[in-house]
């Protein structure tokens, strides 16, 4: 009997997805992440979302991520695209687009420190992750969904 020399597949690099939420105004949701040492983008407003457990799917991973940070069951997610994390976590980022009409102060934010809808117009005054501005600009720029 031979040894099984057969190389087990290297992992791949870290995944995450993030979702763009929209309301009928065309204003996006923003969360404002927690001012953490230890997490990447700390105190910027980001998208809600996370990275992916191990061999889950991105489009899996988000549907989990809205839940565990908000309790938000958005109506229809659609995939968009993917961007690197360049300068922060080096994860390859899954975007996803979903709309969503309700109140977000009554969001049960379980990470964080806040969740608010702005217009495209107020989000350069933001301090937001350059590949998550990436992203949101890339959105934009393809008109509505």
């Amino acid at each position: 009997m031979h040894p099984d020399t057969t190389a087990s597949p290297e992992p791949g690099p870290a995944r995450g997805a993030v979702a763009i939420i929209t309301n009928r105004r065309g204003e996006l949701l923003l969360h404002l992440r927690d001012d953490l040492p230890n997490i990447a983008w700390p105190a910027h407003w980001s998208l809600l979302g996370g990275g992916c457990d191990p061999g889950e799917a991105p489009a899996a991973a988000i549907v989990r991520e809205l839940d565990e940070e908000a309790g938000l069951a958005a109506d229809f997610l659609t995939e968009l695209f993917e961007i690197t994390d360049q300068r922060g976590s080096g994860q390859i980022i899954t975007f996803f687009a979903a709309c969503w009409d309700g109140d977000e102060r009554h969001l049960p934010l379980s990470e964080g420190v806040k969740l608010q809808f702005f217009a495209p117009e107020h989000l350069g005054i933001l301090t937001i992750p350059p590949f998550i501005r990436d992203g949101i600009h890339r959105y934009l720029a393809a008109g509505p969904f």
